[in-house]
């Protein structure tokens, strides 16, 4: 079961990069693709949390599922902050990023490490 959260997790970081180079390229990023990139997490989010109370020790799998927890965090405030029409914080998307990215390389050593 841990595959589909790692799938889940690519498609949502592709479209997550795509926002953030069109944020720093200065375009504004449709609200449309900040849900769906939002539901590919949230939906893998969900998955792993199944994965790790199912796996006989949390280890590396409950790492990775902390870090993707304080990066939707992050997301949520992102959103909040968009359907308020204000501006992301470049630290904010970094941060998010970074977070989500560190979780992602954790799963994948998780699910895939020897």
């Amino acid at each position: 079961m841990p595959d589909l959260p790692v799938v889940l997790f690519a498609i949502a970081a592709v479209i997550g990069v795509t926002m953030a180079v069109r944020h720093f390229g200065g375009k504004e990023t449709p609200l449309s693709v900040g849900l769906l990139h939002g539901a590919f997490a949230a939906t893998g989010l969900v998955l792993l949390i199944l994965a790790v109370m199912r796996a006989p020790e949390a280890g590396l799998g409950g790492v990775s599922l902390g870090l993707l927890v304080v990066a939707a965090l992050g997301g949520f405030v992102l959103l909040a902050r968009q359907l308020r029409k204000q501006p992301w914080p470049n630290g904010l998307i970094l941060l998010h990023g970074g977070l989500a990215a560190a979780g992602f390389v954790v799963l994948l050593v998780w699910v895939y490490g020897s």
